[in-house]
């Protein structure tokens, strides 16, 4: 196999594109960057020899065949909703597939097509979803490898904003897709706690986030993250009586985030028409009484029975959102309205820092002791561009590329990176890039 090809050349692809142009060097490998942005997706080949750059509709069904025809591993870093396009084509030309997305239903039902033509279709081989499976199924192989009994297992990740960067009153920046972030957390989050199912709703989710600690960096706030009963038998733990995955955020965000749901500002499901013609003032009024305050700032306060203090309140205000500033995008919906003044206020400065932060929580018996094992992670990005954001989606995609351009990997099908054969060289060579989790245990006896 010669010839690589990744769609997509945003804000999580610099990682990976280095990775793979510099492996491209060692392999004598060819690598397309196909993008709807020509000169995007050149700033990242930067001219390399074994790279090249190409404008793409990924929508123009010719164009998008032409180019998975040419190559022998294909990497989607499209929106999640495309990659079925990219994998449909991929079927039919024989092609592997990567992705750093959660896996469809749509994408699980090629399996049987991809196993039969000999594919291999990984999904979830970024970050969160990525190395967390990765990082989470190592240490639950170890635990039951010694003879133990897993109880609990709580995972939560954040992407975040650096300390030292932390500038404005929401303490977040944005270090991924706009889109997902505004968009986050819309559905029931289902997780499982002392064999309880609990299900938490969207109008909830935010409300009843809890606090955690970091170890080494102290209390963060975690909102339940989607459906974490999906990955007790894909963990091998289907008689696990607690198990959830969560979200962090600094304190303070989950109160005012869950105020702009109460007021409706995340709803993506309809247009406000002729909103090209109202300040975001006066979109924010439209959501209120207009006999329960004096200005939109105490009519929201009623609205969210709040005190005119809150802090909440503040962080909206800083927001813009009760300002005269015109929308300037014609019957948008309330989400789009809402990710269009978040990109220009939570924008990376050109020298900020972002961070993730990574946690796994295990509780298991052993030797007839109770422990307490925990697995964090921190990484803190450069700047901007070289972000902790980019490189921990970027670089298990580009190692796992590797290796099936090597013909290492043997699971075929659709699958994410739970056997020991895809996440032990994986994290591996992850920590030549400082991706190193510290641990420690609490024993009782």
């Amino acid at each position: 196999m010669k010839n690589i090809l990744i769609i997509g050349a945003g804000r999580s692809a610099t990682a990976l594109i280095n990775y793979v142009l510099e492996q491209a060097n060692k392999f004598e490998w060819n690598v397309v960057i196909a993008d709807s942005n020509l000169s995007l997706a050149q700033k990242k080949v930067k001219g390399h020899e074994r790279g090249e750059a190409i404008e793409l509709n990924v929508m123009n069904e010719t164009s998008r065949k032409e180019q998975i025809k040419k190559a022998d591993v294909v990497v989607s870093l499209l929106p999640a909703f495309l990659h079925i396009e990219v994998a449909h084509d991929c079927i039919n030309l024989n092609k592997h597939l990567i992705t750093a997305s959660y896996v469809s239903k749509e994408m699980y039902q090629l399996g049987e097509e991809a196993s039969k033509r000999n594919l291999i279709f990984m999904g979830e081989m970024g970050l969160d979803p990525g190395i967390d499976h990765m990082s989470a199924m190592e240490k639950i192989d170890e635990i039951k490898d010694q003879g133990g009994k897993i109880n609990s297992f709580r995972s939560y990740t954040g992407g975040l904003i650096a300390p030292e960067s932390d500038t404005n009153p929401w303490r977040y920046k944005f270090t991924w897709n706009p889109r997902n972030v505004v968009l986050a957390g819309q559905g029931t989050a289902q997780y499982l706690k002392d064999n309880k199912y609990n299900y938490l709703p969207y109008s909830r989710l935010f409300d009843e986030h809890q606090l955690v600690d970091i170890k080494g960096m102290g209390n963060y706030e975690m909102y339940a993250n989607r459906d974490s009963l999906l990955y007790r038998d894909v963990y091998g733990l289907s008689e696990i009586p607690n198990i959830i995955r969560g979200t962090l955020r600094n304190i303070g965000y989950c109160d005012a985030w869950n105020a702009l749901i109460k007021i409706g500002l995340t709803d993506g499901s309809h247009p406000i028409m002729n909103c090209d013609k109202l300040s975001f003032g006066e979109w924010v009024d439209g959501y209120t009484d207009e006999k329960t305050g004096s200005s939109i700032k105490e009519r929201i306060a009623n609205l969210l029975d709040l005190p005119s203090t809150s802090k909440v309140l503040d962080q909206l205000e800083w927001l813009g959102l009760f300002g005269e500033e015109k929308i300037k995008i014609k019957d948008a919906s309330p989400a789009m309205i809402l990710e269009s003044l978040l990109l220009k206020k939570w924008q990376l400065s050109p020298e900020d820092k972002d961070m993730i932060i990574m946690q796994h929580e295990f509780e298991y018996e052993l030797k007839g002791e109770e422990r307490t094992l925990f697995s964090t992670l921190v990484m803190k990005g450069n700047d901007e561009e070289d972000t902790a954001m980019s490189r921990l989606v970027g670089l298990p995609l580009g190692i796992f590329v590797k290796l099936v351009m090597q013909g290492k990997i043997t699971a075929k099908g659709v699958n994410i990176p739970v056997m020991k054969e895809v996440y032990k060289p994986v994290l591996e060579e992850l920590q030549d890039f400082d991706v190193i989790f510290q641990e420690s245990e609490l024993i009782m006896a």
